[in-house]
């Protein structure tokens, strides 16, 4: 029996009378969990959906085997039309994708379900789910037109406004330059490596380790990531990163900070593992890095619309314009596709310049050799 087949309780024909569109729809909700759950997605990722269809089936007053496409026509208009807080694409695209799913689950004849609902309510469930009334899953509007990388000297700013707040305080003789020291070297560690907000937070100073192939790198040559974005709700995954020519002055900085002049006059720091400990206990959260980036940007006197992540996009960016091979950085970003790391590139007009120079001095030499 597949896990998310009809329950032999129904199967049997023992539906109470009784309000008996309610406890199928239920029967449905529950074996579609076991078959998520049978397929390796994580409980979060199952309670979002689950609770993505029941608003649905909420919103229409019907069940899955009267659902017809207007229904979900309706459903988004309406959510999408609210005045307060209408529904984004992203959260769109992530709903109809729910309800999508559910109904290719009730519709699968392996699972018995269009069979039992057309004996019980002389009906059956269908798609209504289609690309005319979905939002597209294109690559093309996944990223805001706002978000870019850094321009190098954006970049120098920003860093140069964390390590003038760390003199400052140090100065000053207050406590917060060693918050603002750890921040400091963690957004320079993140740029280097490429990572996104969470990975950052969840680094722990075992992560590192050395590259083989380039000794001189020490325990530094590479790290793990053990807290990647999964795909399709599976939860983290890893994936390694090493440690690249342009960005080895970070090699120097994590021997300064997994050190006892660094991490570890945290009072904090002897109890974990983690890079970033709090000034009072357990690892530095999101938030509190997403309001010391800020700090930075705005004593940097840069764009509100470069976000944290934009580091992220700037790492790419970079490796892109020194000339690595594009799978490289794909695989050194964790991206499934290259259409994905596309996106993250924003490579200056210097950069397009010396590339459209550099085929016109070829295409000459290919000229004058063919003379």
């Amino acid at each position: 029996m597949l896990p998310g087949s009809v329950p032999r309780i129904l199967a049997a024909g023992e539906v109470g009378l009784l309000r008996a569109d309610e406890q199928v729809f239920a029967a449905m909700l529950d074996g579609w969990r076991a078959q998520m759950l049978a397929r390796g997605l994580t409980t979060a990722t199952i309670k979002s959906m689950c609770g993505t269809v029941t608003r649905f089936q909420q919103h229409t007053n019907e069940y899955p085997w009267s659902w017809r496409p207007q229904h979900v026509d309706e459903y988004f208009a309406d959510r999408r039309s609210l005045v307060d807080k209408p529904m984004s694409l992203s959260t769109l695209r992530s709903y109809s994708g729910s309800i999508r799913a559910f109904c290719a689950y009730v519709t699968d004849t392996r699972y018995g379900w269009a069979e039992f609902c057309e004996q019980v309510f002389n009906d059956v469930p269908s798609q209504v789910v289609f690309e005319w009334n979905s939002p597209r899953h294109s690559t093309d509007d996944a990223v805001p037109a706002g978000r870019r990388a850094f321009t190098k000297t954006e970049l120098q700013a920003f860093f140069d406004a964390g390590d003038d707040l760390v003199d400052r305080e140090h100065a000053a003789g207050t406590k917060r330059w060693l918050p603002a020291l750890r921040d400091s070297i963690a957004f320079k560690v993140g740029y280097a490596y490429g990572l996104r907000r969470r990975e950052l937070a969840m680094l722990q100073y075992v992560d590192f380790g050395p590259n083989p192939h380039v000794p001189e790198y020490k325990g530094f040559g590479a790290v793990q990531v053990r807290w990647a974005k999964g795909t399709a709700g599976s939860g983290p995954r890893r994936r390694t990163v090493l440690t690249a020519p342009e960005f080895s002055w970070v090699v120097d900085l994590l021997q300064f900070w997994i050190s006892p002049a660094g991490r570890e006059r945290f009072t904090t720091a002897d109890r974990s593992l983690d890079m970033w400990p709090s000034e009072r206990t357990g690892r530095l959260g999101i938030r509190s890095f997403d309001r010391s980036f800020q700090l930075f940007r705005a004593a940097a006197g840069i764009p509100a619309e470069l976000t944290l992540h934009a580091l992220r996009h700037s790492y790419v960016t970079h490796l892109i314009e020194a000339g690595y091979d594009p799978l490289f950085v794909q695989q050194q970003v964790g991206h499934s596709y290259s259409s994905t790391t596309a996106l993250y590139t924003s490579v200056s007009s210097d950069f397009k310049q010396k590339v459209v120079q550099k085929m016109i001095a070829h295409r000459i030499r290919k000229e004058s050799d063919n003379a």
